[in-house]
């Protein structure tokens, strides 16, 4: 006996592992993940009152969070590798848990800068670790599926947590005492004048509660394919001597930084520029920032099925270029509907430029994977220079900083000369194969 598993015995192995309470918990997984991470845009205008913060400093409150995507993506997938998801994925959620309660308890802007690191160090962990988990819990023939879906469950919870921010702080204290129990709870232990907190404290429980349940779940062993294992450091070596490594790895650097720059000052534009309420109009158009880019991923899919992937992105670059153009210069009600619809244009932009780069080498794609998610470090380093700007020529012109990574999206359609391009049918086959199959429907 050698202690390996034959072909049908495996086969069976990731049978039995296939379980679809398991594929809704990783949703639920996925649903948590966003509600915590994606609230902080919303936060900014009410964080930079209670503690009276500069633009610079209150940039530094998304450098906290995505700062540790940087420090920890390599560092999580030799983790996984070594102990399993199971421990990292509670020790992630404990992370997170210890990050929520110590801000919810001593409400600082010192504490809120640790406590992101913490929380972005335990969300980190949990992305690497997730996505094996849902191609072993769903099987590898419904693995592009499920992860559709758990885009869109990522997407609704970002939409929402917005929406929970806007009804808890709009609530708590408020002169009407016939209120929810839970309301009740939280105005015994959120002080008066900082009633956004009670986030924290809804953060808090929700990450208990994760920690709870994946600690008494069973999950299947999970077997990390090729282009999920990270590689040895060799590999690093020859990725990082490939200039197109480098060129993607600041693609991904543009992306989030765009994304997180929208997501975390839009809202502080509206309230200073068009005298918006930041817990009202700001956090609404935070969450349909959102909720429009998971929309704008279902259009996506079909698009990247009728024209190269390159040619998507062009596309989408320039309608996000001519958005931010609006968004910054048009009148309140203009500049309001324009940021909720950049969500809409940088829809494709992460799923393309990830795939555009792993389709341009042709080995070590774990590894490269690695790298290219050390790039959501950009989330750190834009909000922050455009808060750094904006105290030095106003938070109007530091967006503008939004039109250079833009702009370098924008030429990755042009440069990018991927080994192999996305599949794709041409629109008249497409009508074709609709119109043949409505046909055949009819009596």
């Amino acid at each position: 006996m050698t202690g390996e598993v034959a072909p049908a015995a495996a086969g069976r192995v990731a049978a039995r592992s296939r379980s679809m309470p398991l594929v809704f918990l990783v949703f639920g997984i996925f649903f948590v993940i966003s509600f915590v991470t994606n609230i902080l845009g919303p936060l900014v205008p009410d964080i930079i009152k209670s503690f009276s913060l500069s633009l610079t400093l209150a940039g530094f409150l998304p450098f906290a969070f995505f700062v540790a995507y940087g420090v920890m993506s390599i560092p999580a997938g030799l983790l996984v590798e070594r102990f399993g998801q199971k421990p990292i994925l509670v020790g992630a959620w404990g992370l997170a848990f210890a990050g929520s309660f110590l801000f919810a308890s001593f409400p600082s802007f010192a504490v809120a800068l640790a406590s992101l690191f913490l929380i972005g160090i335990g969300m980190t962990m949990l992305q690497v670790a997730i996505n094996p988990l849902l191609r072993v819990a769903g099987g590898e023939e419904h693995f592009a599926f499920f992860s559709v879906m758990a885009q869109l469950v990522f997407g609704s919870a970002s939409f929402g947590s917005p929406l929970v921010y806007s009804y808890l702080v709009t609530r708590l204290h408020s002169a009407d005492k016939d209120v929810a129990a839970p309301l009740a709870v939280l105005e015994r232990v959120v002080p008066p004048e900082l009633p956004w907190v009670s986030l924290y404290w809804v953060f808090a429980v929700v990450t208990l509660a994760m920690v709870v349940v994946l600690a008494a779940v069973r999950l299947p062993r999970v077997e990390l394919a090729a282009d999920e294992r990270a590689g040895g450091a060799s590999s690093y070596r020859e990725l990082l001597g490939n200039r197109f490594v480098w060129l993607f790895f600041f693609g991904i650097f543009a992306y989030v930084g765009t994304e997180q720059g929208l997501a975390n000052w839009m809202s502080r534009f509206l309230e200073t520029t068009h005298g918006l309420d930041p817990q009202v109009e700001g956090a609404r158009a935070v969450a349909y920032f959102w909720g429009l880019m998971t929309a704008g991923c279902l259009l996506g899919l079909l698009l990247l099925k009728l024209f190269d992937a390159r040619r998507v992105l062009v596309g989408f670059a320039t309608a996000a270029i001519a958005g931010l153009a609006v968004a910054l210069a048009g009148p309140a009600r203009v500049s309001f509907v324009a940021f909720m619809l950049m969500g809409f244009f940088l829809s494709v932009m992460w799923s393309v430029v990830f795939s555009l780069a792993l389709n341009s080498v042709a080995l070590h794609h774990g590894s490269f994977s690695g790298i290219l998610c050390t790039g959501i470090v950009g989330g750190a380093v834009v909000p922050w220079l455009v808060g750094w700007l904006g105290d030095l020529v106003g938070l109007r012109a530091a967006m503008c900083l939004l039109f250079i990574t833009l702009g370098y999206i924008f030429s990755i359609g042009l440069w990018a000369k991927p080994l192999v391009d996305n599949a794709r049918i041409s629109p008249r086959e497409l009508l074709a194969r609709l119109t043949s199959r409505f046909g055949s429907a009819q009596p």
